[in-house]
């Protein structure tokens, strides 16, 4: 169906200076700027041995994770402006933050990344095997008998991060029979890698927070809370523009994806390279990953025409998250084949890893079937 343009774009609309830009900006590079003293303030920074034991769901801890989010997101709304309306900005300088925040944004984002990713596979781990709740960790994946570590021993995991999960649960007992002895060896497996991802991307995110080059970055931001860097031509031009553009590349890389393919939930010629040899990224998630961040880029662009005034689009919103579900389950999914990669695990891990990575890719599909509802909407405001 033809696909109706949102307000930024609308003809008859007022134009949209440059100062709106600047206000934009400087009112992210504050909310950086507040979230990093909150961060360093609830112990979150490398600022001594005491506090790089803190680890994310600890007491204590909480806002230091909230104040990491708000790093995140507004280093990602200011390097996506940068993006968009880099015509109206000075180019040395733009193009000079923008890797410096997409760095900074990912680091940042890493270990929430591993920790919602074991989250996501344990709870399919039970679902699939019957369960109605995650058990104790401790309990249940914590099983003799656990797929061999390095060096031949038995490998027991007996706890998990604070976060994972309630540390006991009143259903437990009767669960556990429910978890299948492959499901449960593949649950510890995946507990042991993804929580050592987790407490290496934690350790990289304490170190960046404390180097030099992060420093340089805050600079650069608490120089943008006071002085953007428009060019002259910034004072007489039209946001708008510039706006739509981004708007024209997500609806030109949405007309691109394969939505015929996706127009039921089930799309078993998605699966014809579940099984390969190959450890790459599944090669259909490419391109909807692409589209997740053009919405992401679009969405910011209104934000910045609009201000605090941004009317809340159901359309853009239903999209976004059906992206946001396609890419946990394609990283998932990606996780679990990796797991499986494991040497000498045994037949029932492996099979059990095999069923939980197809799910995942059921999931992708699932998820791009949403996307592709919430993309067909009509506009917020049109009948």
């Amino acid at each position: 169906m033809a696909q109706q343009h949102l307000d930024p774009t609308d003809p008859t609309a007022g134009p949209v200076s440059g100062d709106a830009l600047a206000g934009y900006l400087r009112a992210q590079a504050t909310e950086f700027l507040r979230a990093l003293r909150q961060h360093r303030e609830t112990g979150g920074d490398a600022g001594g041995p005491a506090r790089t034991r803190a680890r994310v769901g600890d007491n204590g801890s909480e806002e230091a994770v909230d104040a990491a989010r708000a790093l995140r997101r507004s280093a990602r709304r200011i390097s996506a402006s940068l993006h968009t309306f880099r015509p109206l900005l000075d180019a040395d300088w733009s193009e000079a933050m923008r890797p410096e925040l997409a760095w900074l944004s990912g680091t940042l984002a890493m270990e929430h990344a591993y920790a919602a990713r074991l989250e996501r596979l344990l709870l399919a781990l039970h679902r699939l095997s019957g369960a109605t709740a995650l058990p104790a960790q401790a309990g249940v994946l914590g099983v003799p008998g656990s797929d061999a570590a390095p060096g031949g021993r038995t490998a027991a995991i007996k706890g998990a991060p604070a976060d994972s999960g309630p540390p006991s649960h009143p259903a437990a007992a009767p669960e556990r029979g429910n978890l299948t002895v492959g499901a449960a060896k593949a649950g510890a497996l995946l507990e042991r890698q993804l929580t050592l991802a987790r407490t290496r991307a934690h350790s990289s995110a304490l170190q960046a927070l404390g180097s030099s080059r992060f420093h340089a970055v805050a600079d650069s931001i608490a120089l943008l809370a006071s002085e953007v860097p428009l060019t002259p031509a910034a004072a007489t031009a039209d946001l708008r523009p510039l706006a739509a553009a981004a708007e024209e590349r997500l609806t030109d890389a949405v007309a691109a994806l394969p939505l015929v393919t996706a127009g039921s939930p089930y799309n078993a010629e998605a699966l014809i390279h579940g099984l390969s040899p190959d450890p790459a990224p599944h090669p259909q998630d490419a391109p909807w990953h692409q589209v997740r961040l053009l919405l992401r880029l679009h969405r910011y662009g209104r934000e910045v025409l609009h201000g605090e005034n941004c009317p809340v689009d159901v359309r853009l919103l239903g999209a976004g998250q059906s992206l946001n579900r396609h890419r946990d389950a394609s990283e998932a999914a990606a996780a679990a084949a990796q797991a499986a990669r494991t040497p000498r695990i045994a037949p029932a891990t492996a099979y059990a890893l095999g069923v939980l990575h197809a799910d995942q890719r059921h999931e992708v599909e699932a998820a791009r079937f949403a996307f592709q509802q919430s993309w067909q909407m009509q506009t917020v405001g049109t009948p």
